[in-house]
């Protein structure tokens, strides 16, 4: 394990997590964050130079669309099912005094 990590290291990721770890726990912790950055020393390790960046995990063309209406003004229908209207609204009962 190259990489180690410190008792202030992990004193501080607690402060962060608002964890209180026991002593156990924070060398369970310790080793635990050595060997995540170990793989991530290893996965370093590899050729990806040709390999092109991607920034979606699926092929996405075009994410971004025109903004077409699809509905009417179909406030008549609407306002047919309310229980009250009053010029085109809603009327409800009085909720305040």
């Amino acid at each position: 394990m190259a990489n180690m990590i410190d008792d202030a290291t992990i004193e501080y990721v607690g402060i962060l997590a608002k964890l209180a770890l026991s002593d156990e726990e924070k060398e369970q912790a310790k080793k635990d964050m050595g060997s995540m950055l170990d793989y991530i020393d290893k996965l370093g390790e590899l050729d990806t130079s040709g390999v092109e960046p991607m920034s979606h995990v699926f092929p996405v063309q075009n994410v971004f669309r025109e903004d077409v209406v699809t509905n009417k003004d179909d406030s008549e229908n609407i306002l047919a099912n309310a229980p009250g209207s009053k010029d085109s609204m809603f009327k409800v009962p009085r909720t305040v005094e």
